[in-house]
């Protein structure tokens, strides 16, 4: 089956591709079941019992995925299944809190149980941690920032979930932005020739640069960057740099930040704080699922 209206709708308000998550959901379940049944529950579980499966969170935090989880039900459980929701995404539950409830078929709701935990609990554990980070510099005018470091298959997924957690996406694909790095600098023999081959080449993207020193900011002003990274520096270097741009570009802390030394970074006037592990260190969130008649 497809995905219901009401859960597509609710997939593209989200700024998810509704196709894009069905195929998660299939792929997902079809990786479980390996081409075989669930055969745990085909041997317990009567052909025509029927159950409600409540989503409970065992720990507290920032739920997400919510309707990604739904889809990967919607796809074991088909039309037969029922969905009431309690929270949305983004919003802090407690333990004991019921996300949502799935009632359908009782083997169904079982087969489903673990692929729509798995996508869940990371997506949950994402936006948990994103939401530590923005409460830490809440106020200085900083937004922390994913990375490209995702798995591999779930970057549309995990980088919604930092949006849940209130921090803001950098770039989806290579193709949005140009990012010169260190090595891009070697290949290109220095960081204003780097951006100046990339605008060359590409006039219209928004182009980022690393810079790890302050004496190479001046030449990428001048050669009009967009948005400077600072990469490993500490927060009286950035002081510096900010007083240096003037607001000429945006800045953005990058590299051995922690949230015990996010608000200091916040607070020397950078834009963004670049935190890859908000997807590649995030501890999931507890989430388990309580059967009853």
């Amino acid at each position: 089956m497809t995905l219901t209206p009401d859960l597509a709708s609710r997939l593209a308000a989200a700024g998810l591709d509704p196709a894009a998550v069905e195929a998660l959901a299939r792929a997902t379940v079809a990786e479980d079941l390996a081409g075989g049944v669930d055969v745990t529950s085909v041997a317990t579980v009567p052909a025509d019992a029927r159950g409600h499966a409540d989503f409970t969170a065992r720990t507290a935090g920032i739920a997400a995925g919510i309707p990604v989880a739904e889809a990967v039900v919607e796809a074991v459980c088909g039309d037969d299944v029922k969905i009431e929701r309690f929270v949305a995404d983004g919003d802090r539950v407690e333990r004991g809190t019921v996300l949502f409830t799935a009632s359908g078929a009782t083997r169904d709701l079982l087969t489903a149980e673990r692929s729509a935990l798995n996508l869940v609990c990371r997506l949950s554990g994402i936006a948990t941690l994103t939401r530590a980070w923005a409460d830490a510099i809440d106020g200085t005018g900083a937004a922390v920032r994913d990375t490209r470091k995702t798995t591999p298959g779930l970057r549309a997924v995990e980088k919604y979930a930092v949006r849940c957690g209130g921090g803001v996406n950098h770039r989806m694909a290579l193709s949005d932005a140009a990012m010169v790095k260190d090595n891009h600098v070697v290949a290109a023999g220095g960081v204003a020739e780097a951006f100046r081959a990339v605008r060359a080449a590409f006039p219209d993207v928004p182009v980022e640069v690393e810079v790890d020193h302050l004496e190479q900011i001046p030449p990428v002003l001048e050669a009009g960057a967009d948005l400077i990274l600072l990469d490993n520096m500490t927060p009286a270097q950035l002081r510096e740099a900010v007083a240096l741009v003037a607001g000429r570009a945006r800045l953005e802390s990058s590299g051995g930040l922690t949230l015990g030394t996010a608000r200091e970074v916040a607070e020397t006037g950078v834009d963004y704080l670049a935190v890859g592990a908000l997807t590649h260190s995030a501890p999931i969130l507890d989430i388990g699922v309580d059967l009853r008649d």
